[in-house]
């Protein structure tokens, strides 16, 4: 059975784009026999040699929350792709539900499925498949005019499409005078041209070259920036998944077996499978500042009737050398030491709070990666502040808290 785990709090709170649950794929001709032994205790193996059919996904079940790009990975005959095909059934589902906006698409009829495609739902395939004979203006219109789409129309929007992905000045141009990169940008513009509010994507950037690839990659996150869509990307590729992925779904043997944001998933791999998936990830570049950053500074609120000598008497009642200055919405104003508030306060400064800031400490945001603060961490003798988009304070990073990460994930 699949063991999936769902722990990003700020998805949780979202009502799911897609939905699946308890979903199965049978290949062959007796497929409710074969799900029938299988959920007797065979295993997919004994079902084949008893039916000859083979289970391509198993009880798959988790949600795919609005704007997030979803990356579905795992090893050759995983059952990845199969999976992606079952969510807007170009492969028919052979048992269980799967939803989108709170339909059930397994349900619908034919019409109602081509309706929902057209309006919601564009994909992109390793290959390019572009047309020949036609200009890169009608290749990106080409899903539009088979709508019945009228001709102008159909233009304006192919050429915003072709705009939005920077080749808007190769309208006229024909596919043979492109390079790789930019036949799939034309495949991306035909997917986006329908203004789509899911896209499928099935190793759409595998056939590229390294450094293509990763402006690809660099393009579709461009891309979600400005336009938010569901985004559910199948690869193969460990760096690719972590590089543009808000969460990562591993697959075994067409099972599902974790779902989580790229840190969870390296921190607490569910099994030895996807440990190895994740053995030599460089884990500065999965995690931002604010994953790191740790509440056990003392923390104090500047506010009236807080003395300066009561916030110092408090640093050495918790044993610490540093504390964090704070305005009563948790507002980052300064950190300060034992060394440099007692100064200020023998010198009898008006304001010993403000006069105490060690001005050489800079605080990091919260969503800065980790490989670039890691110099900072490490050269400070005191624990770096981190602090979100509104300067509240997240916690500190003290060179034990890193190092204690780094040498978790190895």
């Amino acid at each position: 059975m699949a063991m999936t785990t769902e722990t990003d709090g700020a998805a949780k709170a979202a009502t799911p784009k897609i939905s699946l649950k308890s979903v199965f794929k049978v290949f062959g001709e007796r497929p409710e026999k074969a799900l029938d032994l299988y959920r007797t205790g065979k295993s997919k193996a004994e079902v084949h040699a008893e039916t000859g059919n083979s289970i391509g996904v198993v009880d798959a079940s988790f949600d795919i929350f609005p704007g997030e790009i979803f990356v579905i990975m795992g090893l050759s005959g995983s059952g990845k792709s199969t999976l992606l095909r079952l969510l807007n059934r170009l492969i028919e589902p052979t048992d269980g539900s799967i939803e989108i906006d709170g339909q059930d698409i397994t349900r619908m009829s034919r019409q109602e499925l081509i309706a929902l495609r057209r309006r919601d739902i564009s994909m992109v395939f390793q290959s390019f498949a572009l047309l020949p004979n036609r200009t890169v203006i009608n290749n990106a219109a080409f899903g539009l005019e088979i709508s019945g789409m009228g001709e102008e129309e159909r233009k304006t929007r192919a050429l915003a499409a072709l705009e939005a992905v920077g080749l808007a000045g190769y309208a006229d141009s024909k596919p043979d005078q492109l390079s790789g990169g930019m036949k799939q940008r034309v495949g991306l513009a035909r997917a986006l041209a329908s203004e789509p509010t899911i896209l499928l994507m099935d190793e759409a950037f595998s056939a590229l070259d390294p450094l293509i690839r990763t402006e690809m990659q660099d393009e579709l996150v461009r891309l979600q920036s400005e336009h938010s869509r569901t985004i559910v990307f199948v690869s193969h590729d460990l760096d690719e998944a972590m590089r543009i992925g808000d969460r990562i779904c591993i697959m075994q043997d067409g099972a599902v077996i974790q779902v989580g944001t790229p840190d969870e998933i390296v921190m607490n791999p569910a099994n030895d499978y996807v440990r190895s998936f994740f053995r030599n990830v460089d884990v500065s570049q999965v995690f931002k500042a604010g994953d790191v950053a740790r509440q056990t500074q003392v923390t104090i609120i500047e506010r009236q009737g807080v003395s300066a000598a009561a916030a110092l008497e408090r640093m050495k009642s918790y044993d610490r050398d540093y504390a964090i200055i704070l305005g009563r919405d948790r507002s980052y104003h300064g950190i300060v030491s034992r060394t440099s508030l007692i100064e200020k306060l023998r010198d009898k400064d008006p304001d010993p709070y403000r006069a105490a800031f060690l001005s050489e400490v800079e605080a990091i945001p919260a969503d800065e990666p980790l490989s670039n603060v890691l110099g900072r961490v490490a050269s400070s003798p005191w624990p770096v502040p981190v602090i979100d988009a509104r300067r509240r304070y997240v916690g500190s990073i003290s060179k034990s808290a890193l190092l204690e990460t780094l040498d978790r994930a190895s």
